[in-house]
């Protein structure tokens, strides 16, 4: 039983054979990635109570999804890396052998389709004909999957196409873990209850991907973190290009000249909101490119060029606003999936922070009645909008270009209400990597676990390099080997400094628009700035603070090397750069002592 087959690919076809007769489903569907076979399974997820239809005058084609209490976030303690050794995982990662794993989860996948159907999603991740687009194909038992993964990714016959008969794919296969007894009743959000049973795993050297028990995000739309970080890591190491945690934006001044930035800042520390940005300086420009995850090669002249793999964005609702990121807003107008957000009475979406009044009555994302006044929050924190980023007002006209953008800059960044200054400059490539290494921000909601503790998360990447770190540090600074001078410039920046009593210093949003022009104009060589331990900082007058309310006082708080908290910062990097042992690079043990020994001075 294969359904109504759309390939050739003999390679393919046996292993969707394989994996059907293993999880025995009822029904077998290749996706054609068609707007009218999309429809159809968005009309079955309202039939079965999965969906709940918006009101189309208000947001049309699109639709409210509520999963299971359990199944709310990234399970970062059931995401294994199975390489072929622990060390090859390194410290950052979960590691299982990859024959034992396979063995414990095959049990698993048997029979667990029973009584429902089995969907073949052949997708792409990068434009069709880039020169490090890869093909997978994930198998799934759920449609709020294909549904998703039809806006997140490239996906359907134009795949099967590219792929041909002889193409390779990267194996991806999924459940919920519930399977069907003959006439029991479905629920509308299937999956393995007890966090204990779910399983993400990344399987390197095949490369492969199975995953198990979770239908919600990162965990089941396998093209996302899985494929396009944790397993493209790898690949790219082998290759020797870069899959990184970062967004992509052009930012053109008023002379009409273009720059490309990356920005790695962990989630929910504003990668959509700058991606997106409406800058207040006058004359200024962002267009976006993507805002979560950027693949990077290098030229024929040398230079880092940059792509987005993926096809949508998946952000964070709660926070999202018209005064934090219009451009979001305006882009999940339509033919959008909202997952975990209050449903109003006139069959709208809204969540805390969205700067509209709260609904006088609604259901919140458990899917009961609820008031302001309930005492809990109607959208869980994690609650996500998928839209296509075609839909964004801002996307640049070079976001599918398969060669990607040439970058100017990288910036790191974190969300620290401390000693971490508005804006820095690393002095040389070396020392970039050392910054990026040394990134920390407090826990948020997107992944399960305590919010507001300060983590370490070396280039956003903890929770998705599909390698040991210390290996990944050295990876980046072999790229100071050649042609060091066309190397973009990195930058560290810090939206979030607060005073002793909890007051914002920086008002962020558009107004970081500031900060990037001093990039620029760090770029072309001309900006302001003074060298101090830690890197170089802007001249108290080097930002362009015009019609902007921060006072002298703050901005010098702003750009102020605390010499204390910095001690402390050096002694808890290094209590880091332990985990990695002989795999962390002498290059940046010896950063963090010149850094020591430039604040001892």
């Amino acid at each position: 039983m294969l359904g109504q087959c759309i390939t050739k690919n003999e390679s393919l076809i046996a292993w969707v054979k394989e994996m059907t007769n293993l999880c025995q489903p009822t029904n077998v569907h290749w996706c054609d990635g068609s707007d009218e076979e999309y429809q159809s399974f968005c009309d079955l997820m309202v039939k079965s109570g999965t969906f709940t239809k918006l009101n189309e005058n208000k947001r049309p084609n699109s639709y409210l999804a509520r999963s299971h209490p359990s199944d709310v976030a990234r399970v970062e303690d059931r995401t294994f890396i199975c390489s072929k050794t622990k060390e090859e995982a390194g410290p950052n990662n979960n590691w299982a052998d990859p024959d034992k794993m396979k063995a414990e989860m095959l049990p698993l996948y048997k029979g667990c389709m029973r009584g429902r159907t089995l969907y073949v999603i052949p997708f792409c991740m990068g434009p069709l004909g880039s020169p490090i687009a890869k093909i997978g194909i994930e198998i799934t038992d759920s449609l709020y999957v294909v549904a998703n993964m039809r806006i997140m990714t490239r996906m359907g016959k134009s795949v099967i196409e590219a792929l041909g008969e002889k193409g390779t794919f990267i194996q991806c296969l999924h459940s919920v873990g519930a399977p069907l007894e003959p006439g029991q009743q479905d629920v509308p959000w299937p999956c393995e209850p007890d966090p204990a049973k779910k399983y993400i795993v990344h399987f390197p050297d095949d490369p492969a991907v199975w995953s198990y028990g979770s239908g919600y995000g990162g965990n089941a739309l396998l093209g996302k973190k899985c494929i396009a970080l944790r397993i493209a890591s790898n690949v790219a190491r082998k290759e020797g290009w870069m899959a990184e945690h970062m967004l992509i934006l052009a930012l053109t001044n008023p002379a009409g000249k273009t720059y490309y930035i990356t920005a790695a800042f962990p989630s929910a520390c504003g990668k959509t909101n700058l991606a997106m940005m409406m800058p207040t300086l006058p004359g200024w420009k962002v267009r976006c490119l993507g805002d979560d995850i950027a693949w990077i090669r290098r030229g024929d002249d040398g230079r880092l060029y940059a792509m987005n793999p993926e096809n949508g964005f998946f952000g964070v609702a709660p926070g999202t606003s018209m005064q934090s990121n219009p451009n979001a807003m305006h882009s999940m107008e339509k033919n959008t999936i909202f997952t975990n957000v209050v449903l109003t009475p006139d069959g709208d979406v809204w969540w805390e922070d969205m700067g509209v009044p709260a609904p006088e009555k609604g259901i919140d994302w458990h899917g009961n009645e609820w008031t302001p006044s309930s005492g809990t929050k109607g959208a869980h924190p994690n609650a996500r909008f998928t839209a296509p980023a075609s839909q964004c007002p801002v996307i640049d006209k070079d976001w599918e270009n398969p060669a990607g953008v040439p970058i100017s800059a990288i910036l790191f960044g974190g969300r620290r209400p401390s000693t971490i200054p508005l804006v820095n400059q690393s002095f040389s490539w070396e020392h970039g990597v050392f910054m990026g290494s040394a990134a920390g921000s407090e826990t948020t909601a997107a992944a399960l676990g305590a919010s507001g503790q300060l983590r370490r998360d070396p280039f956003a990447m903890l929770p998705f390099c599909g390698y040991n770190m210390g290996d990944y540090f050295g990876y980046w600074l072999t790229f100071a080997k050649e042609n060091r001078n066309a190397l973009p410039k990195i930058f560290f920046v810090n939206w979030f400094r607060k005073t002793a009593d909890g007051r914002w210093l920086w008002p962020g949003y558009g107004e970081n628009s500031r900060v990037l022009k001093w990039i620029c104009e760090r770029v072309e060589g001309t900006g302001k700035a003074q060298e101090t331990p830690i890197g170089y900082l802007p001249t108290p007058d080097a930002i362009d603070l015009s019609d902007c309310k921060v006072s002298a006082e703050d901005m010098a708080e702003l750009l102020k090397v605390d010499k204390e908290g910095w001690i402390k910062e050096i002694e808890s990097i290094g209590q880091n750069y332990a985990r990695y042992g002989a795999h962390l690079p002498a290059a940046l043990t010896a950063q963090l002592d010149e850094l020591k020994a430039r604040l001892n001075k």
